[in-house]
């Protein structure tokens, strides 16, 4: 009996002398690579001349993985960023899949079918090996999802080519709101996943100095100021 007692007494100044071991940490988000952008992966940028996927007011990358295509989003917000396969340019009918920043810190990946102007929430979604972060103030979030489906009006084949609809905005309590800007940016023409390219669409904010009559106005200020008034 004496030494049963001992014999436990030990176990349990092990126990309370040593922490019980701890899961392992979980792996950090990779970081987006755009040195890869229209090599081994087809990339959309929208925002400033330049930018990546931490300073483009909303990224996306796309990439063949066997039987899967790889997404990779991110976007100047702090509630969801989403891409849209579209038969036309237009919201409505379209299969979408969103990185939704929820109240508890997390991003989730979730399906939507556009009804209308409105987005309905599908149960069924073709993500895995889905992961996220919200960090300085972005939310970026990486999946797969397969290339064939079943035929089904929620879910399109990404063999086809489809315009591709970007959009972000805010969320409340975990769910999406209308996006940040009226009209969102779409590919300007259908997008195959078995083409990389790497597509820049300058923002708002400098769409006006690229048009031709800016420019157009710009070398006629720059001459009338070199040549001086009479």
């Amino acid at each position: 009996f004496i030494f049963l007692v001992f014999y436990l007494v030990m176990i349990y100044s092990d126990y309370t002398g040593y922490p019980f071991p701890t899961a392992p940490p979980v792996d950090p988000f990779a970081k987006i690579r755009v040195d890869d952008c229209g090599k081994t992966k087809g990339c959309f940028r929208y925002g400033k001349p330049g930018c990546n996927a931490d300073t483009c007011d909303y990224f996306l990358s796309y990439r063949r993985i066997g039987a899967d295509v790889e997404f990779e989003l991110s976007a100047d917000t702090d509630g969801w960023v989403a891409v849209g396969f579209s038969s036309d340019k237009k919201m409505g009918g379209d299969d979408v899949m969103a990185c939704v920043h929820d109240d508890n810190g997390r991003v989730r990946i979730q399906h939507f079918y556009n009804v209308g102007q409105w987005a309905k929430e599908i149960q069924r979604n073709p993500a895995r090996d889905e992961e996220g972060v919200f960090e300085n103030n972005r939310v970026t979030c990486r999946f797969k999802r397969p290339v064939y489906v079943p035929r089904e009006e929620t879910i399109v084949d990404l063999h086809l080519s489809w315009y591709y609809l970007f959009a972000w905005g805010p969320a409340i309590q975990g769910s999406i709101t209308r996006h940040d800007i009226d009209s969102p940016p779409v590919s300007e023409r259908v997008v195959s996943i078995y083409k990389y390219e790497d597509i820049f669409m300058p923002s708002a904010a400098y769409q006006t100095f690229s048009s031709p009559f800016c420019l157009l106005l710009i070398v006629a200020l720059t001459f009338y100021l070199l040549m001086g008034t009479p």
